[in-house]
């Protein structure tokens, strides 16, 4: 007597993988989030890999945990997969700082974000 399984958070033609802790602002990741969102993953791919942006890198792969969880866990063609989703959230946030003249202080707020994309399979509906 087991426990039930849990229910897909995505639907059959959908993959989605979460990349956490990245050392970026929100605000900068959702640049290059917003540069994918509804292509295709091959040419997402390529944006990401010419991309001067440093944080390109790790969202390049956390797209590719998507398509290989796509492939490998769902059963999608990856040919057909485009970028359905693509979101930012906050994480933590540290707090630094440094001594100021006047016996003030200066805040340094080091924030980390999270950014999760989802895949999904073109030809079929969602």
């Amino acid at each position: 007597m087991g426990m039930e399984k849990n229910p897909r958070r995505v639907a059959d033609n959908e993959a989605m993988a979460i990349a956490r802790m990245l050392k970026v602002s929100p605000q900068k990741l959702n640049l290059v989030a917003a540069m994918i969102r509804g292509k295709k993953v091959d040419k997402a791919l390529a944006d990401l890999t010419f991309s001067k942006k440093r944080i390109a890198i790790d969202v390049k792969k956390c797209l590719q945990s998507a398509i290989a969880n796509a492939e490998n866990n769902h059963g999608l063609d990856v040919d057909d997969l485009i970028v359905a989703e693509a979101w930012v959230g906050k994480n933590i946030t540290l707090k630094r700082g440094r001594p100021r003249a006047r016996g003030r202080f200066g805040k340094i707020m080091k924030p980390f974000a999270e950014i999760t994309i989802k895949v999904r399979q073109k030809g079929e509906t969602a």
